[in-house]
């Protein structure tokens, strides 16, 4: 790991671009942005397919290497910059593995499975490319709420963060899909509520928002990503 590391995230405006940044911003680290947006045509310029030939954001530079899916590039930073100090992520073998069940069931249950199936066909988000379909929206937002269910009984013991007493990488995803059900009209947990306000005031959280702000408005149907 280079003392100054030398890294560009490119992307904002999304619920899945502003994990990097809280990530960065947990860690203490510098990094230059670019401020680019989803289906604005700037991730399809040849300077940006060479970088991330799938065209989507964030992407992550780190001097020469390239990382991109929020979730992975969220992940690498844990691993990489983590200190004594600033970790995002569990010592112990077994809670590593625990760390990786939350991550990977926030991803795939909560975010790919239900919050985006209700992105692609809402009619003020994607409904125009993917088709429009109430019934399919309600489905998915029924799932979500039959998920997070796992996060209530987790949290229903008391603890402060998924791992416990120690806020990880895993709590960044977390907050981020429970911020975009919120802005879609779900109804999240009791116990997910307070948990989402305590981790809302955090210095880092609040100042990746701001960062993920993009330099010009995006339509309202890109917002979600």
């Amino acid at each position: 790991m280079s003392a100054t590391p030398d890294l560009t995230l490119w992307g904002v405006g999304t619920s899945r671009t502003i994990r990097p940044h809280w990530a960065m911003h947990e860690l203490g680290l510098s990094y230059k942005v670019k401020p680019i947006g989803p289906r604005t045509g700037e991730t399809k310029t040849a300077e940006y397919t060479r970088l991330n030939p799938r065209q989507k954001i964030p992407l992550l530079q780190d001097g020469d290497f390239c990382i991109g899916e929020s979730a992975a590039i969220v992940a690498y930073l844990s691993r990489t910059y983590s200190t004594p100090d600033r970790s995002l992520i569990p010592e112990t073998q077994r809670e590593l593995a625990a760390w990786l069940e939350w991550c990977f069931f926030i991803v795939a249950e909560l975010d790919s499975t239900s919050l985006y199936v209700m992105r692609r066909h809402r009619a003020d988000a994607l409904g125009h490319i993917y088709g429009v379909a109430p019934e399919v929206v309600a489905q998915a937002g029924e799932y979500f709420r039959q998920q997070l269910r796992h996060v209530e009984v987790a949290l229903a013991d008391g603890r402060t963060f998924l791992m416990g007493d120690q806020f990880t990488s895993a709590d960044i995803l977390l907050t981020t899909c429970l911020d975009w059900a919120v802005a879609y009209g779900v109804c999240i947990c009791d116990n997910a509520q307070p948990y989402l306000e305590r981790i809302q005031s955090r210095a880092a959280y609040q100042q990746a928002v701001a960062a993920n702000v993009p330099v010009a408005p995006i339509t309202p149907a890109a917002a979600k990503v």
